[in-house]
């Protein structure tokens, strides 16, 4: 068999077993590797295999298992995992743009990879153009003949917008741009990304993957060219390579993602059809619901939402902190995409230094709250919802 579907993969793929036949994966956790003479370490310098670790910040085999099992799942052939999300983000974007290049990405993004468009990559040389992700003829209009890369959440942080990828990723193509897509929001279980053609996808995979409130970790997940060549070459120098224990905690993990991606997702179905028409609520926001302005684009690039929506509690801060107090099962955490449900005010937290003027652009208001959807019974869920808003 040469394909497996994404559940197989998440258990079996890129398996490496030692001379003791484990059945669970190996964790070597050490820094360095030893070499039975001088002429050895010389040749695996020059030339390292597959199976052939120098240094643990170059690679190891724990990391390699999990490189080998997400970069299946996502259909790419390779990745390297990071430190955690932002080391992926930042370490894509760094390896990939040098000083006089332009880079053009959607504005709907999460802090900090705003923080690395419009402070580190400007700071560096790096012409940025920040379009509205939603508007076709705004990328159209940024996307140049010297454009080097485009970088885009497929659903944004937190308000949800939905991107048409095959639209940005043509019109990239056309100009021979890359394209980089945080792909956080939209989960590896339901990622379209690779499939419409993006060049990079990159995940925190502290979220879904992970899933469980431990472990920081990222992914870049791509051609072996790209990431084995500069992509490895920027991380592996600056520091970004994921520890074994972390790697080996998410290789555990990958074996339940996808049971625990789809339950989290049906159940944020279930809550977002609760919620769409609430009389304290000014919105819903959730990708696969009717009621979202990029409906059509997002059931055509995928079948789930994800498991993450977005509220707009009527009020502004005051009645939208007395909803989040009344919480009784939700936690109020600045996480996403773990097992426990966790509710998030973008405006004060995650999103909390961003200009008020850039804040009312991306709408993120006092009254908006994200709301991540764990493994509880959705029906608890949406009773925890309408007692908390009975509190507004």
């Amino acid at each position: 068999m040469t394909k497996w579907g994404k559940r197989t993969e998440a258990i079996h793929g890129g398996t490496r077993r030692s001379q003791y036949g484990e059945l669970s994966e190996a964790m070597y956790m050490t820094q360095a590797f030893v070499y039975p003479t001088a002429e050895a370490a010389e040749a695996r310098f020059e030339k390292s295999g597959p199976d052939e670790f120098i240094y643990a910040r170059y690679g190891n085999p724990t990391n390699r298992m999990f490189e080998d099992r997400i970069a299946a799942m996502e259909g790419t052939e390779d990745a390297f995992a990071c430190t955690s999300g932002m080391a992926a983000v930042s370490g894509a974007l760094m390896a990939l743009c040098k000083a006089g290049d332009h880079v053009v990405s959607s504005r709907a993004l999460f802090g900090s990879c705003l923080y690395v468009l419009e402070e580190v990559l400007a700071n560096y040389g790096v012409e940025v153009t920040i379009v509205d992700g939603t508007d076709k003829a705004a990328w159209e209009a940024a996307i140049r003949p010297d454009t080097r890369l485009v970088f885009l959440e497929a659903i944004s942080n937190p308000t949800l917008e939905v991107i048409d990828l095959d639209h940005v990723v043509k019109l990239a193509h056309a100009n021979e741009a890359l394209v980089v897509v945080d792909n956080a929001m939209a989960t590896p279980i339901y990622s379209y990304a690779t499939r419409l053609g993006a060049d990079l996808v990159v995940y925190s995979t502290t979220k879904h993957v992970d899933g469980q409130g431990r472990m920081l970790g990222g992914a870049i997940c791509g051609s072996r060219e790209l990431i084995r060549g500069p992509i490895e070459t920027y991380i592996k120098h600056t520091g970004g390579a994921i520890n074994p224990f972390a790697a080996w905690t998410h290789l555990k993990a990958l074996e339940t993602l996808d049971l625990r991606v789809r339950a989290q997702a049906d159940s944020t179905a279930k809550v977002a059809e609760a919620l769409a028409d609430h009389p304290k609520l000014s919105r819903m926001s959730y990708p696969t619901h009717p009621s979202h302005p990029q409906y059509d684009i997002a059931i055509q690039q995928a079948p789930s939402g994800g498991t993450v929506l977005a509220i707009e509690v009527k009020g502004g801060k005051e009645a939208c902190f007395r909803f989040l107090n009344a919480l009784e099962i939700f936690i109020i955490s600045n996480n996403f995409a773990d097992a426990k449900s966790i509710a998030t005010h973008p405006a004060t937290t995650t999103h909390q230094r961003l200009p008020q003027e850039q804040k009312d652009a991306l709408g993120i208001s006092d009254g908006l709250v994200r709301l991540s959807i764990g493994l509880e019974d959705p029906a608890d869920l949406i009773a925890d919802l309408n007692q908390a808003l009975e509190a507004v």
